[in-house]
């Protein structure tokens, strides 16, 4: 039997995440979207006068940052290159770190520009970008547009974790793996796969058999790293649980 990989991001990345699964393993592979959180755009941007950089860290934060301003004359430093590429379609000028956090922060350190700089940002958000650069002598303010609002875990997915079959878990921030290991019970097999060593030192290693890192902290890598997790996951068919 086929490991079924639980998706638990939010929409609109969860049901693009899992439209690629679908398309890059076949319509035979089995997918759970039980996302475990959603998006909820709830904040003002300040004025932005001041401001010579804007740091993006997330499509959402990007998506709220479009929304409250019509301004595409200053420059943005963009976590990853998704998240650059769809900064650059909504017209600002960006410059991508290609990575995770640490990437971005080290990025900026190195460019000319002296700031200030504004991070648009979740209520959640790992790396603690504003105060590392801050901290290094880069003015860097923060905005706080959008709230990540905890969704209750569906029925199908409580079943799936309280069962024997193993499960694949794509994590996308240390959030998320927060909020999937507050349910209980977990007898499932789990085999987790993190987005960037800061998600996987979040993972809880009792309550999983095999925690994987995709080689780039991008929705492409993920993908790449589920074979290999449907494979792991295939070896613990019938096992005890998650150890």
């Amino acid at each position: 039997m086929t490991p079924r990989i639980i998706i638990t991001r939010p929409d609109p990345a969860g049901s693009a995440f899992a439209d690629q699964v679908r398309k890059s393993l076949g319509q035979s592979q089995p997918i759970l979207h039980s996302p475990l959180m959603r998006i909820v755009q709830d904040g003002t941007l300040p004025d932005l006068s001041e401001i010579r950089a804007l740091i993006v860290t997330s499509g959402n934060g990007l998506a709220a940052l479009a929304a409250g301003t019509s301004r595409r004359d200053i420059p943005c430093f963009a976590v990853g290159d998704s998240t650059a590429a769809s900064a650059r379609e909504a017209g600002f000028r960006v410059i991508s770190a290609a990575g995770d956090a640490d990437a971005l922060v080290s990025m900026i350190l190195q460019n000319g520009c002296a700031g200030p700089f504004l991070h648009v940002r979740g209520e959640h958000a790992a790396g603690d970008v504003a105060a590392r650069l801050s901290c290094a002598g880069r003015e860097t303010r923060e905005a706080v547009l959008y709230c990540q609002v905890p969704m209750a875990p569906s029925a199908e997915l409580r079943g799936l974790l309280e069962g024997r079959s193993p499960v694949v878990i794509p994590f996308f921030s240390p959030r998320s793996v927060q909020l999937f290991f507050e349910i209980r019970p977990i007898r499932a097999p789990v085999v987790g796969i993190a987005i960037s060593p800061r998600a996987a030192a979040a993972i809880p290693e009792e309550h999983v058999r095999l925690i994987m890192v995709a080689e780039r902290p991008d929705a492409e890598a993920m993908l790449a790293s589920l074979p290999g997790a449907i494979a792991a996951a295939k070896q613990l068919e019938g096992g005890n649980g998650a150890k």
